[in-house]
């Protein structure tokens, strides 16, 4: 990594291939930057310094765009929903629309695969650690909700098909994919892949219908 240089931030050194970056280029690197930076060292390792040094930017650059720690950690939040919807919408376009359980299950196990390895696993960790900071800042929280919006929709449709009321399905839909998120949390501490054993239960609790009596079938 270069050492940082006195050089002004539009300066052509200021970027390792030589070329000066545009305005929203720059700001989209020092975001996934940071993105990497509170990955690996967490929230107290978030520094507009530890960016410029992940990005081979000269000290100073990440201040110049995101002059407060409060912007630059709303930038980062902003560039993590971007790049899990653009995640789940390349999914949806390779794959098909699940039509039943074990589609839906198998949908789920590429999802949770996806995040527990390389990039994926990157973003994971700073969503999780964003997601406790939102406690602190409601702002970050408008911003994170949306984020698994497609998912939800798919899961939502495959839910109603199956016969799960339409009055339960939100709930049935929110209640599976915050308890996937919780194995894919889990095995983010503890190491492992989420099996599709264990998604096939979740799966088979949420299309669980209701007779008459109350009880389940």
């Amino acid at each position: 990594m270069p050492e940082p240089t006195d050089q002004p931030a539009d300066h052509p050194a200021a970027h390792p291939t030589g070329r000066s970056l545009p305005r929203t280029d720059r700001r989209t690197a020092l975001a996934d930057a940071a993105v990497g930076v509170l990955a690996a060292h967490g929230m107290r390792g978030l520094t507009h310094r530890a960016v410029d040094r992940a990005a081979g930017l000269p000290s100073g650059t990440t201040s110049a765009y995101y002059r407060t720690r409060r912007a630059l950690l709303t930038a980062l939040v902003r560039r993590l929903v971007a790049l899990d919807q653009a995640e789940l919408e390349e999914a949806a376009r390779r794959a098909p629309v699940p039509r039943d359980a074990e589609d839906l299950v198998a949908g789920l196990a590429a999802l949770t695969a996806q995040r527990l390895t390389g990039e994926g696993r990157q973003r994971s960790l700073a969503r999780y650690a964003c997601a406790i900071e939102s406690v602190h800042h409601p702002e970050l929280r408008e911003i994170l909700t949306p984020r698994e919006n497609t998912a939800r929709e798919a899961v939502r449709a495959v839910l109603t098909a199956h016969g799960v009321p339409e009055t339960a399905a939100d709930a049935r839909t929110v209640t599976l994919l915050t308890c996937v998120d919780g194995l894919v949390f889990d095995r983010l501490v503890h190491g492992g892949q989420v099996s599709p054993a264990e998604l096939r239960g979740l799966v088979a609790g949420a299309l669980r219908t209701e007779t008459a009596d109350g009880a389940g079938r």
